[in-house]
């Protein structure tokens, strides 16, 4: 399974995997039934569904237990979806909002939750056939101060100029507002690295762990979001929630990185 699945995110383009992943993957999923209290049992808090492990899923080195079967999530997807439920308002009241990059299993709560008022939370994507809108966030072609929140997630380590993407993020985004930036960080690094020289996707993938990243964030990482001019709290979730926690639901080591536009709208 771990070798198909990574072919699969290497030899499959994008657009195509995201309108087949939605029934590939929880067809897949039965044979990862089969919870029980006395097996190994883990829960996806997006969807509610329990597996006795989630399926694998990497580009280069398969991640066991990483997948949901039925939604779709990952780790971080998990993550940010407990942060948004038990740490926000969100889910509480209708801000306008931008999705960037929208994962489909958050979407899809989203979306019922803005059901009365669509809207108020647009989606956009690069070439996702799933998003609202379609523009490179390096240039949003949207008002200042437009939306009340913004949902970022994973995608500034793929774009030519990170800290003009955080910029305009920062434009859209109102006086007061506020938004979930999120980016691999690996903690051990004091540096941000990136090489624009590197363009082979093989070379890309050895150096950067993926052939469509193009760079590995340090502990900067806040202090490049700071620059954009957004307030910024790095939260340590998977430590706040437990050890419980984070077997019970998968979770990653990465960073919460809640920003805020400072100001009154």
């Amino acid at each position: 399974m771990k070798r198909l699945v990574r072919f699969c995110l290497n030899a499959v383009p994008r657009p195509v995997l995201q309108r087949a992943a939605g029934w590939l993957v929880p067809l897949a999923g039965l044979f990862y039934k089969g919870w029980s209290a006395k097996s190994r049992r883990v829960e996806c808090p997006v969807c509610g569904a329990r597996y006795r492990r989630f399926m694998p899923y990497g580009y280069v080195r398969a991640r066991a237990n990483a997948l949901c079967p039925n939604c779709l999530s990952l780790e971080r997807h998990r993550l940010l979806w407990l942060y948004l439920m038990r740490e926000t308002d969100l889910l509480e009241r209708t801000p306008r909002t931008l999705h960037i990059a929208p994962e489909v299993c958050l979407m899809r709560h989203l979306k019922a939750h803005f059901a009365d008022c669509p809207d108020r939370y647009v989606t956009a994507d690069l070439e996702s056939p799933l998003a609202d809108l379609h523009f490179d966030v390096q240039e949003i072609p949207l008002a200042d101060g437009s939306f009340d929140v913004v949902i970022c997630n994973h995608l500034l380590e793929h774009v030519a100029d990170d800290r003009k993407a955080m910029r305009e993020l920062h434009r859209i985004l109102r006086p007061g507002g506020w938004g979930v930036l999120l980016s691999p960080v690996e903690l051990d690094r004091d540096c941000t690295y990136e090489d624009d020289t590197v363009t082979d996707p093989a070379e890309r993938t050895r150096i950067f762990g993926q052939y469509d990243h193009r760079r590995i964030y340090g502990r900067d990482y806040a202090d490049r979001l700071r620059e954009a001019g957004f307030e910024v709290e790095e939260i340590d979730y998977t430590a706040r929630l437990g050890a419980e926690a984070r077997v019970h639901y998968a979770l990653p080591e990465d960073r919460i990185y809640a920003v805020r536009r400072p100001g009154r709208s």
